[in-house]
Parts: C-alpha cells; sequence; structure tokens
C-alpha cells in the first residue's frame, strides 16, 4: 500500500510519462537524500541513473540491487517500479527516426546536396550497423585543411531526441546554404561533422515491438548473463575512477576495459583521425545544461585560460538556450565519458548538452515528437557559434558578449 500511495503522488507530483511495460531489467524510481555533490556522487557510484535533482534529494532509476545497497547506506527514502503503460514508437511519435529513417534521411541530404556533402561511416556497432557520419563542407575536396566541427548524439539509446538535433542541424546548414550568405560563408570554411547515432543497436532495441523500453546502454552480450555497456562511461581518461559501475547489471556499467565497445573505438578513431578539430558537442537528454569538463573530478580545469573558454562559451551558448551552464562535475563525479576525454586526449573544446525538457514532469526521455522543432531552434544558434569558433575557439574571451553570429567577427 505504501508503493502504491508514493507511486501515485510521485506521478502527480512530477507527471511521469508512460512508458513500455516490459522493460528489460526490472527499474526502479528511487527516491534517496542527496543534498551535495559529493552525496550525489555516491549515489552515481553504485551504478544508479541520476534524473531528478533536489536540494535535499534525488530520483534515480535502479535495479533491485541499488535499491538494495542504497537501503543499506541509509539514503534510500522510498521506491517503485518504473515500469507502466506504454508509448508507441514511431508510430505516435512518427516525426523520430528510427536507424533505417536516419540512414535514408542522411543519404537523401548528400544526394541532394552532392557538393557540399558526403555521407560514411566511421565503424560499425556490437551488433554490425554502420555508425554513418555526415560530412559538410562548401570545399569537401579539402575539408581536412578547414577547422573542424564535431557533432554526435545518441550514446544512450532512449535519448531519442538527443538524434534528432544533429539530423536537424546537418539538414538546415545545408538547405540553408544557398539562400542565406552567412551559412554559406560559414559552411565554406569549416568541416563540419556529425553522427547522430552513436548507439544504433541500443535504440533500435528501446523501440522495438512498437514499446519504450527505458534502455539506456548498448546491446553488447557482457558474458555473464547481463547486456550492455553505458558508452558515456567507456572512454578512456579517467576510466573506472568514479560514478560508474563494475557490473553488467547496471546502468552505468562501464564495460571491461576502456574503450571496450566498438561504438566507443569507433568514435576514438574517428576523432583521432580528425587533427583539424577544435570544438565537439555530444547531445544528450534530458535536464537543460550546458556541461564542461571536468566530470570525472570535482577540480576545475587546472589551465586558467582553458577554463575561462569553457565558462565563457557555455555562459554564451546558455544565454540562447536557456540552459544552466556548469561544470559536470557539479552534479555528480561520472568518469569514462566523451567530453573529458576529448579534451584532455585532444584539447578538444568538448561540451555536452542535456536537452529538453528541464526534468521528468515534461515528458523525460520521451517528450513525444511535438518538442523537436522548438527544443531545434533554441540549440542553433549554439551550434552555429561553436561552428564560427572552430577556427579559433580562444577567441571567445577576446571577442566577448554581443558578438555570437555570423554577421559578427567570431565567424570568419
Amino acid at each position: 500500500m505504501k508503493t502504491r500511495v508514493f507511486s501515485a503522488l510521485f506521478a502527480v507530483l512530477f507527471a511521469i510519462p508512460a512508458f513500455g511495460s516490459q522493460t528489460d531489467t526490472s527499474l526502479l524510481w528511487l527516491k534517496i537524500r542527496a543534498t551535495n555533490k559529493v552525496e550525489r556522487s555516491q549515489i552515481a557510484a553504485t551504478g544508479a541513473s541520476i534524473e531528478i535533482t533536489r536540494d535535499d534529494y534525488v530520483i534515480a532509476l535502479g535495479s533491485e540491487k541499488q535499491r538494495a545497497k542504497l537501503d543499506k547506506l541509509g539514503l534510500l527514502e522510498s521506491s517503485f517500479p518504473a515500469a507502466a503503460d506504454i508509448l508507441d514508437f514511431p508510430s505516435e511519435d512518427s516525426n523520430f527516426h528510427n536507424y533505417d529513417e536516419m540512414k535514408a534521411a542522411l543519404f537523401a541530404l548528400q544526394a541532394k546536396f552532392p557538393t557540399l556533402a558526403v555521407v560514411d561511416s566511421i565503424g560499425k556497432s556490437t551488433e554490425g550497423r554502420e555508425l554513418y557520419r555526415i560530412r559538410i563542407s562548401g570545399d569537401l575536396a579539402h575539408a581536412g585543411d578547414h577547422p573542424a566541427a564535431i557533432f554526435m548524439g545518441g550514446h544512450h539509446a532512449r535519448e531519442h531526441l538527443s538524434m534528432e538535433i544533429p539530423l536537424m542541424l546537418a539538414d538546415k546548414l545545408l538547405n540553408d546554404y544557398a539562400k542565406d550568405p552567412a551559412i554559406k560563408r560559414l559552411v565554406d570554411g569549416r568541416d563540419i561533422q556529425i553522427v547522430p547515432m552513436v548507439n544504433p543497436d541500443g535504440a533500435e532495441h528501446d523501440i522495438s515491438d512498437g514499446e519504450y523500453k527505458m534502455w539506456r546502454k548498448n546491446r553488447s552480450d557482457n558474458g555473464d548473463g547481463t547486456m550492455g555497456v553505458d558508452l558515456n562511461r567507456n572512454y578512456g581518461y579517467g576510466w573506472g575512477t568514479g560514478g560508474s559501475s563494475k557490473d553488467g547489471d547496471d546502468e552505468t556499467y562501464m564495460g571491461k576495459a576502456p574503450f571496450s565497445e566498438p561504438e566507443t573505438k569507433a568514435v576514438k578513431a574517428w576523432v583521432d583521425n580528425t587533427p583539424n578539430a577544435t570544438v565537439l558537442l555530444s547531445f544528450h537528454t534530458y535536464s537543460e545544461l550546458v556541461l564542461y569538463p571536468w566530470g570525472g573530478v570535482y577540480d576545475p580545469i587546472s589551465n586558467g585560460k582553458d577554463r575561462a573558454v569553457f565558462e565563457t562559451m557555455a555562459k554564451k551558448m546558455a544565454s540562447w538556450n536557456g540552459y544552466t551552464p556548469e561544470q559536470s562535475s557539479e552534479l555528480y563525479i561520472a568518469s569514462g565519458d566523451t567530453t573529458d576525454w576529448a579534451y584532455a586526449e585532444h584539447k578538444i573544446f568538448a561540451f555536452t548538452f542535456e536537452l529538453d525538457p528541464s526534468e521528468w514532469g515534461g515528458g523525460g526521455f520521451y517528450p513525444g515528437e511535438k518538442v523537436i522543432p522548438g527544443v531545434f531552434q533554441k540549440n542553433w544558434q549554439p551550434c552555429l557559434y561553436m561552428i564560427g569558433l572552430a577556427d579559433d575557439p580562444y577567441r571567445a574571451t577576446e571577442q566577448p558578449a554581443a558578438a555570437y553570429g555570423l554577421s559578427s567577427p567570431l565567424v570568419r
């Protein structure tokens, strides 16, 4: 009865949307006491996935195993099953792209703009799907000679909105090229590379059988009866040093070794072989945040000049999309993520956008297709800003404030 009462109360307070009644793990909603980033990091270390933060508690998704750990620590306040009624995808949310639709959309752009765009693959997923990349430049033959901006989405399977925004970015840049001289100038001087779906196996699994499954990880067989690795805990820098799990059943399972997964290996090879890349943006959902390194430690970036660039860029981008800018570990420690690795290994100014909504009550991972245009529109200028600064991100601090758009000195 207590569980039923809390479930009903929580649903009223946070307007929980429904999703698949047959999830791949028996996920639980966990309400856990936490008043600061250290306590939130302690919770993240159990392998639970924190989804809502408040001043004195968090709400996380986890298994019975995490529930028991948190109860033993004396932090757990309440829990109840996450499963409820189903939503349908793609029929109810038909404007979202599944893997085949994403592939078709990319190749359609290449066919429509053959002198501006080329589609290839950076590698294959665990189940053999190509990880498609679209490369955009007004000078494709010499794109590698121009400053590069990297965009990617879909590390986490259930974050379907994070795959739509980079696809829409490619579409708008190409379709506006001939009608907007400023966009033409921007594209002509840049090497823009976009992989919308880093984790296609997980994304396809999450919508298989017409049900959302709340699946987060990829689809690797861990060899112990568990499935999936959290790809955003599998990068090499700081791997396994906190905020990730060694248990294959957990939401934040880090994998058996750094870059153990074909998807992260492919991203590594892609970035390693793009020496002209200076900026990177990884789209996730949700929480409405602009995040920058470090995520694996509480310490700020020691290089004061670089830290100022990160802070300036984050604040400027947040002024357009309305998100909260902050160092990733201000939420909680999470090691082995994309942006820490990209900055540590390549000195790329790498950011994570946690897209809309701000919390679960706005739809969480499944906000519905109606939000897609608005979320893209509010993130269009931040993307242009990053592309514009790709030639020299340090100009963000040298030419601050009003400079942002295509007519400003920040884009040249």
